[in-house]
């Protein structure tokens, strides 16, 4: 048997497609690859899209998601999972079911409900399935405001009522919730991290003119968990995945790429894959 003696830091997503490789999943393995991470992945579904917005959106059938999952938790058992988009009730139950068979993972779930073009993407009667069943599952949640707007019941235009928001998500059975300001009408984007312990750390960057945000939420999610990967902490990786997709954003804010809402540039300082030495 061939002796080896290093493996990667290895972060699974689970998402959907993007054709135009700004979001999904093509946004989820460019980033835990820019981070010096392994990237595997499961694709949950099939949108038609564009930087333009979604045309329309193609199922993946359960047991097929269900079978690459497995095939990869037997093989390439992952340090941190991202979960994207989640569409139907089944889709929860089953990743769910089989997250469970295997030992606890840190768990990023990017609730995608609503996409960068406002196109909704997800069914109704999802939502209270992924509150009950894939919320107490997960290390951390990461809604924009689209997206906390639908959770929390409630209009968000200002800093104070993303903390009533924040508190109202939290009481759904998150461990932790990153709710994303970028939204908000205002010169700079705060967000928000409501922690386990009950506190909130707060978090503000510059606010840039562009459009090229296409895939953000994809991006800061899938960076979260290739740092959760890497052995952060929650709030050290939430803070990194914050700074990366800042980064991003300004990197790839002037570039032109479809006639749409843009990419952001995910590889403006490429890392090379982590060795760590294997147990012996």
């Amino acid at each position: 048997m061939i002796q080896k003696k290093y493996r990667y830091p290895s972060v699974l997503t689970i998402a959907g497609f993007d054709g135009s490789g700004g979001a999904g999943i093509q946004a989820d393995i460019k980033t835990i690859s820019a981070l010096g991470c392994y990237a595997t992945s499961v694709l949950t579904a099939l949108p038609i899209q564009n930087t333009t917005g979604v045309k329309s959106i193609f199922s993946i059938p359960e047991e097929i998601v269900e079978k690459q999952l497995q095939t990869i938790l037997e093989d390439i058992f992952p340090d941190a999972v991202k979960i994207g988009m989640v569409h139907t009730p089944k889709l929860v139950e089953i990743m769910v079911g089989k997250l469970k068979e295997f030992p606890p993972l840190a768990i990023v779930f990017d609730p995608v409900m609503v996409a960068t073009s406002g196109h909704q993407l997800i069914e109704n009667n999802t939502i209270q399935t992924i509150i009950k069943q894939l919320f107490p599952l997960a290390d951390v949640i990461t809604p924009n405001l689209d997206e906390a707007e639908i959770l929390a019941g409630m209009n968000i235009e200002t800093v104070k009522e993303m903390k009533i928001a924040g508190k109202k998500i939290m009481q759904l059975g998150c461990k932790s919730v990153l709710l994303k300001g970028g939204h908000l009408k205002t010169k700079q984007l705060t967000s928000l991290y409501f922690l386990p312990d009950g506190s909130i750390e707060s978090f503000e960057f510059p606010k840039y003119e562009t459009n090229n945000t296409h895939g953000s939420g994809c991006t800061l999610s899938s960076a979260i968990a290739s740092y959760l990967a890497q052995g952060k902490s929650l709030l050290e990786a939430v803070s990194l995945g914050q700074k990366y997709i800042h980064q991003a954003i300004f990197q790839g804010k002037d570039v032109s790429i479809g006639n749409g809402n843009g990419p952001v540039n995910h590889f403006f300082n490429p890392q090379k894959l982590i060795k760590n030495e294997m147990d012996r």
